[in-house]
């Protein structure tokens, strides 16, 4: 099957560093293969093994590339490196959800939706390789980090501005990347998932107002009494028939467990490095809090006082 890329979505790295695919296998050729091993694992094969070549496990263990000799710093890069791997599945789920709901497929978006969910609270469990760090071990590796910072993880980004979280001036350190600037840049300009929801409900005859639907989408979206009231209204209905509470609740999960992470980010940095200035150029923790209080998805909380 060929990978159709999205208009505006990054290219795929070259060729030289993606792992070959395996051979496709299907289950008459397994069952056959099983049989002739008398039910035991395959163990020759003449180049790599099909595992290899689908993880890439030696790519992978290439990009463990530490800066110092200080023994916490492979947990340090490790965990970043996997918080990225985690960004990249959470934008392409909802990517996906988006083009579902743009092409009225609710049950497709609420699924998609809901996976991104044990995705969320697997980036969250992430924190927990971390949190034995203390300032002593961070600042065993810290200098020799730079000015490398999340705060200029592109990914990331791209996550928070599907989640309605815009702001022009996290675009500026990726200038240097044209492609990645492009992209964060249209990501900035588009709808967010909420937009999207919103499009939806309108389509489906709810009262969104025709300012929310036109609004300029490079800033946040703030809570509107409309959309508050209309979310209001359907959780006054909360019977598992109600597709459309599904989808509150499935993006209420979103919400409550991306600010979980935020959360424990900033318990993590409290933990390992006080109240020092951030590597990045920031006030550090005192930036970490006030970036982590922005609120997803607003009308669907405000909507729970009116309820």
């Amino acid at each position: 099957m060929t990978t159709r890329r999205l208009p505006g979505a990054r290219p795929e790295p070259p060729a030289a560093i993606r792992p070959a695919a395996p051979p496709p296998l299907d289950g008459d050729t397994r069952a056959e293969r099983a049989a002739a091993n008398a039910g035991l694992p395959t163990v020759e094969f003449a180049e790599a093994t099909p595992y290899e070549a689908y993880v890439g496990v030696r790519q992978l263990q290439a990009l463990v590339r530490t800066v110092t000799d200080h023994p916490a710093e492979p947990a340090f890069l490790v965990v970043t490196q996997v918080m990225e791997l985690w960004f990249t599945l959470l934008r392409r789920e909802w990517e996906l959800a988006q083009r579902q709901l743009r092409a009225d497929d609710l049950d497709g978006a609420v699924a998609s939706i809901r996976r991104s969910v044990h995705h969320l609270r697997s980036l969250d469990a992430s924190w927990g390789s971390l949190l034995w760090l203390t300032p002593a071990e961070f600042n065993g590796f810290r200098d020799s980090l730079g000015e490398a910072s999340g705060f200029q993880s592109y990914e990331y980004r791209d996550v928070e501005f599907l989640l309605g979280l815009k702001a022009e001036s996290v675009v500026r350190p990726h200038r240097g990347l044209p492609v990645v600037h492009a992209d964060l840049q249209r990501a900035l300009a588009g709808p967010s998932l909420e937009d999207d929801v919103l499009a939806y409900l309108a389509r489906r005859g709810l009262p969104v107002p025709a300012a929310v639907l036109a609004r300029d989408r490079s800033v946040p979206h703030e809570p509107d009494p409309a959309v508050t009231g209309l979310w209001a209204d359907v959780y006054r209905d909360p019977r598992p028939a109600n597709e459309l509470f599904a989808l509150g609740e499935a993006l209420t999960d979103v919400a409550e467990v991306f600010t979980t992470w935020r959360q424990r980010h900033v318990t993590a940095v409290r933990r390992a490095m006080g109240a020092k200035p951030g590597s990045g150029g920031s006030a550090g923790l005192v930036w970490l809090e006030r970036s982590a209080a922005r609120v997803v998805f607003p009308d669907l909380w405000a909507a729970r006082t009116t309820v």
